[in-house]
Parts: structure tokens; sequence; C-alpha cells
């Protein structure tokens, strides 16, 4: 029996796809936002940039320490560093991260007051337009009435990348799995009533809609910004240049 050999630029490409803008809902390799990844003897360098240099700084901070925290998972790759490129508050978010600062570290009393509640918050969104989406795409086969909707179990959802996309988001914000959970739930993972049902689809499909349409124009202005780059959304080129490997 062989054992599967995996290389270093893969793994590193799949941590940084376990990275994701919180508002977007999707991975930073995809969207582009990954410029470069540099590998040597002392470890990776990654660079990270945005469509603009006015990208909100909380989601930049957000996105390029969960992006150190990803990297330090692997194995045997010596030092982590992640710098955010051609963003107003590159030199502080690069500084708090090679500090090892923290966010309120970072941003003093710029910052919030956590991080944690605005991870929450988009991580419902995304909960909301991946139940929206698993559910329009079982209506299209099967139509069905608001209170069948509402009875709607997981196990009715037929198998394929929306149901699969919705179970990773119920896990991520605490919801059951059990195959007889509830599908339409309110933020708080609650059943909804027949009468609600209506009014919670408009919501989570809102939400969806607005998600995608960001997602569409964000990729249109960093091809803009770097267009003599590579096209936004191809995978980085992980150039490595170790004269000693380990793999």
């Amino acid at each position: 029996m062989s054992t599967a050999v995996i290389s270093l630029e893969t793994e590193i490409l799949e941590a940084l796809a376990t990275v994701t803008d919180p508002e977007l809902d999707e991975p930073i390799t995809e969207l582009g936002f990954v410029r470069s990844v540099f590998v040597d003897d002392d470890g990776i360098t990654v660079h990270l940039r945005l469509p603009t240099a006015f990208c909100s700084p909380n989601f930049a901070y957000l996105m390029a320490s969960d992006a150190l925290d990803a990297l330090r998972e692997l194995d045997d790759i010596g030092e982590v560093r992640v710098l955010l490129d051609d963003h107003h508050d590159s030199d502080k978010i690069n500084a708090g991260l090679a500090a090892d600062a923290g966010y309120v570290g970072t941003f003093g009393v710029e910052a919030e007051k956590s991080l944690d509640a605005l991870r929450e918050v988009f991580w419902r969104k995304a909960h909301a337009a991946a139940m929206e989406r698993a559910i329009t795409l079982l209506l299209r086969q099967t139509p069905m009435d608001a209170e069948q909707i509402g009875h709607l179990l997981l196990r009715d959802l037929p198998e394929g990348k929306a149901k699969a996309a919705l179970l990773r988001r119920r896990f991520t914000i605490g919801l059951s799995n059990c195959p007889n959970s509830k599908v339409l739930v309110d933020d708080e993972g609650k059943p909804v009533a027949p009468e609600a049902v209506p009014m919670r689809l408009r919501f989570a499909r809102s939400v969806r809609i607005s998600m995608e349409g960001n997602s569409h124009f964000c990729r249109g202005l960093l091809a803009t910004r770097y267009s003599d780059d590579e096209p936004a959304g191809a995978l980085p080129v992980v150039t490595d240049t170790r004269t000693r490997r380990s793999r």
C-alpha cells in the first residue's frame, strides 16, 4: 500500500484556501487576494493584495491574521511571514502581525472591541446565503408551499455542493448537522414559523445576492488595479528557492 506524498506547494495553497474574505465568504486564493508565495530555507513569505487601498482595515487584518495562523499549522516550514501590500494601513498591519500583537495591539484605540463579534456577524450571513441557495436548488426540482419549506429537513436536501456548503456553515456557527434538523432557521438556529417563511427566505436571498454582487464588484476592481499582474482569481505561483529539502 502506497502513501500519497503531498507537495509543499499543495499544502501551502490548501492552507491559504481555508482563509475566506469575511464579507464575501470566498477563499482568498479564488478571489486573487494572494499575490505571491515565496519559500526559502528560512520559511515562507506570502504577500496579500486587496481590490482597493481603502478596503476595511478590520477585514484586511482578519484575512492576513487568518492566513498567518493557517500557514503556521503546517509542519517543518520555518518562519511564516504574511505581508499586506498597497493598503493604507499596510505598515500598521504588517508590524502588528510580525510582533504577534493581536488586533487590539495592532490598532490600539482605533480597534473595535473584538473581532469575534464581527466574525459571528459574517458567519451568520454566510449561513443565511448558503441556506437560501440550497433551498432554492431544491425548489427548482420540487415546488413547495411555505409550510412545506418550513418543515424541510437536512436529509431532504439533494447531495451536492450546495448542501455541503450549508453543512459547513452550520457547523461553523454551532448548529446541528443531524439529518433530522430543520433546514430553514433564524439567526439563532430556531425553526421558522410557517407564516414567517416567505420573509425569512426573502431576507436570506437578499443576503446571498448582495454577497455575490460584492464579489463580482471586488473581482473587477482587483483586475483593474493589478491589470499587469496575474489574472484575478488565478492561483498564485509558489516560488521555492530552498537549498535544503526535507520533503
